[in-house]
């Protein structure tokens, strides 16, 4: 079993890669890559940037929605590099504070320092006015619920989900900072019917805010179902820290890019019996998993339903044999590699992450 296990977590992580990749619109730069990408068929604009640099954290949701407007430009690219990773670079283009934004025009590596607003639309004027482009910034989707007084009771104080709200001010530094964090915190639990992460304008809302003792931004509270009086939110701010928070709050397991971990699907109740059928022999697997379907009965909520899944891999085990969860686990390798839609790579890892547990 830990053979196989090692082959699809080694795949998974690709595949992570892979979807990673695709997602960011800024082009992630590096001294490898760096004079391959600029300087040649198309101008770029690159933001030289300290992931430390609070300066740096305020620009990103902006550079972000930038970098969106433009992917599909052929003129124009958006990129940005890590001056902490990437020193010596960042040195010969003489970046001396953070964050340092220069366009490179097409053909050429001698830089033009950019000193306008570090708005997304000012960036893409300027971008437009250097590249002959004509781009407008696009609205970027959020996954993040906006609570107004209208809706605010209705999706907090749902007994069947678990709620994650900032309060925040539109003019509070920190919060601009905490953004592109909380946003991908949103998409990351996006597919959690349980989970919702939501924010409210606390400055436009302030009887709601001080109902709910908020005197400072951003304030961050948590209202699981069992307990909509609200709880503090007091762990760390890095995504890692909220994703960690909301699986340990809300019996979840999924990772920063919201895809299952390997414990998802998993029903430690199971363990042992699964063990005892696995080493059985064929005529014993019939009374083991009678054993396991009275354990199943007795789940509720989401570890029924995962329950079921477990009798259906342990009926294919009697029926096809010993090695189906090894050729099982094979093909659905397969199909994840594939472009598939989320809500199907769940379905497929959360019985892949079961059979694992037979092989």
């Amino acid at each position: 079993m830990e053979k196989y296990t090692q082959i699809w977590l080694a795949l998974g992580t690709l595949a992570l890669f892979a979807v990673s990749a695709l997602a960011d619109d800024v082009l992630v730069l590096t001294e490898d890559n760096f004079e391959k990408e600029v300087g040649q068929d198309r101008g770029a604009l690159v933001e030289f940037y300290a992931p430390w640099c609070g300066h740096c954290k305020k620009l990103a949701p902006e550079y972000e929605k930038l970098g969106s407007s433009f992917k599909k430009s052929k003129s124009v690219l958006i990129g940005k590099v890590d001056c902490d990773e990437h020193k010596s670079l960042c040195s010969k283009y003489g970046v001396s504070g953070y964050p340092t934004i220069q366009w490179f025009p097409k053909g050429s590596l001698e830089p033009k320092k950019y000193e306008g607003p570090r708005t997304a639309e000012s960036l893409a004027e300027f971008v437009n006015n250097e590249g002959g482009t004509n781009v407008k910034i696009a609205a970027v989707p959020s996954n993040v619920v906006v609570l107004t007084a209208d809706n605010f009771d209705e999706v907090v104080l749902d007994e069947t989900k678990d709620v994650l709200v900032e309060f925040y001010a539109p003019w509070c530094g920190h919060c601009k900072s905490l953004a592109p964090t909380y946003e991908k915190v949103a998409t990351a639990f996006k597919l959690e019917e349980d989970v919702v992460i939501a924010n409210l304008d606390a400055d436009k809302y302030r009887d709601i805010a001080e109902k709910y003792g908020v005197s400072g931004y951003p304030t961050l509270k948590f209202f699981p179902k069992g307990n909509k009086a609200g709880e503090d939110y007091e762990a760390g701010r890095d995504l890692e820290d909220f994703v960690s928070f909301i699986n340990e709050k809300s019996g979840t397991s999924r990772d920063g890019k919201g895809q299952l971990t390997s414990k998802a699907g998993i029903v430690e109740s199971l363990d042992a019996l699964v063990k005892e059928f696995v080493a059985a022999g064929n005529d014993e697997k019939k009374p083991v998993f009678s054993r396991i379907e009275e354990e199943v009965e007795k789940l509720e909520g989401s570890s029924a339903r995962h329950g079921k899944i477990y009798l259906k891999v342990a009926k294919s085990c009697m029926a096809k044999g010993s090695d189906y969860a090894k050729k099982e686990i094979e093909r659905l390798h397969r199909i994840l590699e594939k472009s598939i839609s989320p809500a199907k790579a769940d379905e497929l890892t959360l019985k892949k992450n079961i059979l694992a547990t037979f092989a």
